[in-house]
């Protein structure tokens, strides 16, 4: 019976763990530039594969309604608010790539890697173009 429970325990923190240092769950978005808040971004996990959906916009200036009109994909003239900014992503040893990410403002599509940081309270999102990147620090807010 001990056995039991310490092994119950032990799959329980672990689980804990995994799931702080793993980019699955609502982050709050920083612009790299200007350091403002932008959005909540909630990414989830379905079959080993990542995917995140815009679900707020934070900033003073953003328009509630907004539609993503620079976008050449099939995420054209749709709602910002819920649309779909991280595809495809998987994991690869210590960071989830392979997907994309969209810069909605902008209506460009990058290639994208995730890393979580401290403790997975921050997230690192590199967007690339080649040997071209930016990273953007995302805070955890569940």
């Amino acid at each position: 019976m001990k056995t039991i429970l310490f092994a119950a325990l032990v799959s329980t923190a672990m689980a804990g763990a995994w799931a702080q240092n793993s980019p699955v769950g609502v982050w709050k978005t920083i612009d790299d530039k200007t350091k403002t808040e932008r959005s909540i971004v909630r990414i989830t996990e379905s079959g080993g594969v990542l995917s995140g959906h815009i679900e707020k916009l934070l900033a003073p200036d953003a328009k509630q309604d907004a539609k993503c009109d620079k976008c050449e994909d099939d995420r054209k003239d749709k709602a910002v608010i819920g649309l779909e900014i991280i595809r495809g992503v998987k994991k690869n040893d210590d960071v989830w790539d392979g997907g994309t990410i969209l810069d909605a403002t902008e209506g460009k599509v990058y290639k994208v890697r995730l890393k979580p940081e401290d403790d997975g309270k921050k997230l690192q999102v590199r967007g690339y173009i080649g040997l071209f990147y930016r990273n953007q620090y995302w805070i955890r807010v569940e």
